[in-house]
């Protein structure tokens, strides 16, 4: 028994009990789903970034044999289908509320952004549909566009609505004392920093089946997300006005969200509305270049920061100032993500007071921007790392002693950091040393004369860092049935799309109930069985892992009590032990299974619901090794090492993927992957893969990661830290800082301050010249 858990419970690499199935192509996806009766939607959407709509014309298009119905936004608003707003208590510049369009689920009377959709189409097949979108005449009146986040809001820019292009302004800190931190420095450095926009490519892109029950006025959803309850909601309180109970979500096989696929997108109100509307089921398939149109893109913003240090480098002013592009609408997910949860990690791990930002968030004439794998915090990590690099160079300082002299002593823990967020534990400087350590830090120059002899350009670069995890949504309900049939069934209401959240729930429940493994089911995605959150923000396993081990001790608990009666004996002196409930010290036994037989419902079951007491803060040291051909500018990855400290871990072999997965994403960032618009037209250039390139999985030649379970979470029972985009925060810029080490070593170190992302060949070999 390793740990007292057996090789299937908590610690142990357990392989993943989801697999299976998918391997052996039984996977259930929302497409592989099909209803007697079924249509057909295709949207239409807008050609232009931002135009006048004079006319829609269905006629054409309901002529053609086997078009069911053609809608357009004025049937939905005329309906009775509400526009989807923000309601946040963020402020304009002016001190004015927050002010953005409400976006109508079809385009009523203006389109905002090229994607955006006008018309749906629904039919007997998918390609009478298509046919059909091609033949509704829509006439346009184009309007003037802007994409670009500087111009969108410099006075006079294009306004993408009346109210202007900024939407709200967050400031925090104090801008008078880091004004005389500044003045009185012995060093400042100070750079532009841009996070480019970046499309969420999950293997599956958004499907979408509804169906209407006109004797229970009721829709139920079969739909690709990460909150099933989410969506629900959304749809019922926010576009429908009905009561919850009239809509469910249900949700089977998830092909990746990675952020994109939270809450609810105009596209799956119209599916549900168009199912009643039409009294027959309605699939929707977004196409990749769809979800490349008109899915949430991610990150997006522009960025001047600088850094004030005194003679012994350490840092005694941060100031940042951040253009956040919200797109053609907003999010309230992508407001808070820019102008609060961003800022709350600004100043990582590092022991900085004093602090002066400012975050605007703008409307442009693109697509809307949201959660995308690290959500905030990838862009505010990137900013203080690369300053961290900058202010070595200057000052002469080894990027790793810079970091040491200004990162958070353990003794301060709980440590309250500048915008307010208390970091519940953590040594930082142990996880660095251990980083240091494995990549051999100190013997670097070795592999880079070793490189130079093939004519290679050696960089180093490394992140230290942490992140905010949870949502701030720490309640989670989850219910067990213990049946008589030889199963222990466990619901959550957290969502697994391919992170391994099942396979740890199970892991945690042997730990409780010591069955066998496959006597225990673990079953997520159905709105009527629970409601909560779903999985964001890296919380599936501390909220939700912790409550179905809440959920499993109150089980036991509950067949103790009932076992007293069997065994005539009290549930004091009861104890229980791999599948039974047995007297303490007797052989008097009863298997759980057969006291769930005994029950008037056969069963042993509980609803619970619980909570852990605050977010989490995982953090790493993240080194990346590169080598860049001078010739052509390419730049290859050697080795890529990280130290992480993840608290307790349920299973190393999950957590180390996620974390290398997480990692390659945040590289994908650093080298290749960019959403581009015209600036001209607004037309997006980059809507396939031909135009958007993404990482491979031979992109790095060698990983080596290590988990540090020394240092448990103080805010759940399990002492975990969420994980689940850690690689992604810290990859980006430990490349970048890599690839500028090497500018530097080769005598361009202003060049390796202007670097911008992504770094691809062309850019590289042009810094170079």
């Amino acid at each position: 028994m390793d740990g007292g858990f057996g090789r299937f419970g908590s610690g142990q690499k357990v392989r993943r009990i989801e697999d299976r199935p998918l391997v052996q192509g039984a996977g259930q996806f929302t497409d592989d789903m099909s209803l007697p009766g079924q249509t057909w939607l295709v949207f239409l959407r807008s050609p232009y970034a931002h135009a006048r709509i004079v006319s829609i014309d269905p006629g054409p298009a309901l002529a053609l044999p086997g078009v069911v119905a053609v809608l357009t936004g004025e049937d939905v608003e005329a309906a009775g289908l509400k526009r989807l707003g923000v309601a946040l208590p963020f402020k304009k510049p002016d001190g004015s509320p927050l002010s953005a369009p409400p976006r109508p689920v079809l385009a009523v009377g203006e389109v905002r952004f090229a994607g955006e959709a006008v018309a749906a189409i629904i039919a007997e097949s998918p390609g009478i549909a298509r046919d059909a979108a091609e033949l509704v005449a829509v006439e346009y009146e184009e309007l003037p566009a802007v994409t670009n986040l500087r111009e969108a809001a410099a006075p006079g820019a294009p306004p993408v609505w009346p109210e202007g292009n900024i939407v709200a302004q967050t400031q925090y800190g104090d801008r008078e004392k880091a004004e005389a931190a500044f003045a009185a420095a012995a060093h400042t450095v100070s750079l532009d920093i841009v996070n480019q926009r970046l499309a969420p490519v999950s293997m599956e892109p958004r499907v979408v089946l509804a169906e209407y029950d006109a004797a229970t006025d009721r829709i139920t959803l079969r739909m690709s997300t990460q909150m099933p309850s989410g969506a629900r909601d959304q749809l019922t309180k926010e576009v429908l006005d009905v009561p919850v109970e009239k809509v469910r979500v249900l949700v089977g096989d998830v092909g990746g969200g990675f952020g994109m696929k939270t809450g609810l997108y105009p596209e799956d109100a119209v599916v549900a509305f168009a199912a009643k509307q039409v009294g027959r089921p309605v699939k929707w398939a977004s196409t990749r270049m769809e979800d490349f149109l008109s899915a949430l893109h991610g990150r997006d913003t522009d960025s001047q920061v600088s850094m004030a240090l005194d003679a012994n480098g350490k840092v005694t002013a941060l100031r940042v100032r951040t253009l956040a592009n919200m797109g053609g609408y907003t999010r309230a997910s992508g407001v808070a993500i820019q102008l609060l949860i961003g800022p709350w990690v600004s100043t990582s791990i590092y022991d900085i007071t004093c602090i002066d930002f400012q975050f605007t968030a703008v409307l442009t004439n693109t697509a809307p921007t949201g959660p995308y794998r690290g959500a905030g915090r990838p862009e505010a990590i990137y900013i203080i790392e690369r300053l961290m690099d900058a202010a070595a160079r200057k000052t002469g300082l080894d990027p790793a002693e810079l970091r040491r002299r200004n990162q958070i002593d353990p003794a301060l823990m709980p440590y309250t950091n500048a915008m307010g967020q208390t970091y519940d534990s953590g040594r930082f400087n142990q996880v660095m040393e251990q980083g240091l350590t494995l990549a051999d830090w100190d013997g670097f120059a070795a592999r880079a004369a070793e490189s130079a002899k093939r004519g290679k350009l050696r960089g180093r670069g490394i992140a230290t860092f942490l992140e905010w995890t949870g949502g701030n949504v720490f309640e989670e309900r989850v219910t067990v049935a213990v049946k008589a049939e030889g199963e222990i069934e466990i619901y959550a209401t957290t969502q697994a799309m391919g992170q391994g959240i099942a396979t740890s729930y199970a892991q945690l429940a042997f730990d409780v109930f010591g069955v066998p493994l496959e006597k225990i089911r673990i079953v997520l995605g159905d709105s009527d069985r629970g409601t909560g959150f779903g999985s964001a923000g890296s919380r599936s396993l501390f909220t939700a892992g912790s409550a179905v081990k809440v959920a499993s001790d109150r089980t036991v608990d509950k067949a103790k009590e009932l076992a007293s009666e069997a065994l005539e004996a009290a549930a004091a002196d009861l104890e229980y032990v791999a599948g039974q409930v047995r007297v303490a010290g007797t052989d008097r036994a009863i298997g759980i299974f057969e006291l769930a037989a005994q029950q008037p419902e056969r069963r042993i079951f509980i609803d619970s619901t619980s909570s852990v007491s605050g977010p989490t803060w995982p953090n790493g040291c993240h080194i990346c090794e590169v080598e860049i051909d001078p010739e052509t500018g390419e730049v290859a990855i050697p080795i890529y090492v990280s130290a992480n400290d993840a608290g307790r871990v349920v299973n190393p072999l999950i957590v180390e993927g996620q974390i290398v997965g997480g990692a390659v994403q945040g590289l994908g960032q650093a080298l290749m992957e960019a959403v581009v618009y015209d600036p001209e037209t607004g037309q997006p250039l980059s809507s396939t893969f031909m135009d958007y390139a993404m990482p491979r999985a031979d992109l790095v030649a060698d990983y080596v990661t290590a988990l540090d379970q020394s240092i448990p979470c103080q805010t759940n029972p399990l002492g975990v830290k969420g994980v689940g985009e850690l690689g992604t925060i810290g990859a980006t810029p430990a490349l970048v800082n890599a690839v500028a080490d090497a500018l530097a070593r080769a005598g361009k170190p202003a060049a390796a301050d202007a670097l911008q992302m992504p770094l691809t060949p062309p850019k590289v070999w042009a810094a170079l010249q």
